[in-house]
């Protein structure tokens, strides 16, 4: 079966579009986000190498998302047989829709079934649009909220109805987009309306440097002329004397209880006059 039209844009090596033609399936992924989300052209993939294995009836070709976890979860059993382990990232991403994921196991499917090596294949998997915003300029990049809806799928939502792992991806998503708002204000400033701090505006003059040393040996010549003004240096000079004077201190608890006596003696002393 030959196409005539493949996809202009999928992000794939040309060796693996060539792998994908040659097996003959029964339609080429147009769209490879929604074509290969519910795991049916995989199914369709393997079958050629495994046809005792898996049956492409057994599979639905469907948009719901029953039919999506059904399909994979009969895919989920047959790798656990032949001891097939895709990433699960990979296939997480693939259902979801998420972009660049099912490029990514494609080629992932290609190298453990074909052996082959690809050069471009990317070592950390990350299905944010965080590259889309940073080719995109400021005034249109998505705030806080945009980026929570462009980054979690309602599907996610659905599978996996706890409130606490919904809310981490959340505040990672949040967290994500805040690190970029710090990165844009301190490249462009004058945008935000970022006025320079007192130290930033301060005027700093360049340290002399004479011909002894460094600037750092000048303070250390500094630091040690100091510290070599103490008494020991003065005491060993012949011409210096020194007095001891000895200071006598009243007695603070007779001092108190003679101020505490006038104190009570001052009423009756009124009272009389």
């Amino acid at each position: 079966m030959s196409y005539s039209h493949p996809p202009r844009r999928t992000g794939l090596p040309r060796a693996v579009l060539r792998w994908l033609q040659s097996l003959d399936l029964s339609f080429f992924p147009r769209n490879f986000r929604r074509d290969f989300s519910n795991g049916y052209l995989i199914a369709e993939i393997f079958s050629w190498y495994y046809p005792g294995d898996i049956h492409s009836h057994g599979y639905e070709n469907g948009a719901s998302l029953a039919t999506k976890l059904s399909n994979w979860s009969q895919l989920a059993q047959f790798f656990s047989k032949r001891n097939l382990k895709p990433v699960q990232e990979l296939i997480d991403g693939t259902i979801h829709c998420k972009p660049g994921a099912a490029e990514m196991l494609v080629q992932d499917i290609y190298s453990m079934l074909t052996n082959g090596r690809i050069k471009n294949i990317q070592d950390e998997v990350d299905f944010t649009d965080h590259y889309y915003q940073e080719q995109l300029p400021m005034v249109a990049r998505s705030t806080a909220s945009k980026a929570i809806k462009n980054n979690i799928k309602l599907t996610e939502i659905m599978i996996e109805p706890n409130i606490n792992k919904n809310r981490q991806k959340v505040n990672a998503i949040i967290n994500m987009h805040m690190q970029q708002r710090l990165v844009e204000r301190e490249e462009n400033p004058k945008r935000f309306n970022i006025k320079p701090s007192l130290a930033e505006r301060a005027v700093r003059h360049p340290v002399a440097v004479g011909p002894s040393g460094s600037a750092i040996n000048i303070q250390r010549e500094k630091l040690s002329f100091i510290s070599n003004l103490g008494l020991p240096e003065i005491r060993g000079k012949t011409g210096v004397q020194f007095k001891e004077i000895q200071v006598k201190q009243a007695d603070r608890g007779s001092f108190t209880v003679d101020v505490y006596v006038r104190q009570l003696q001052a009423p009756s002393q009124k009272d009389s006059n």
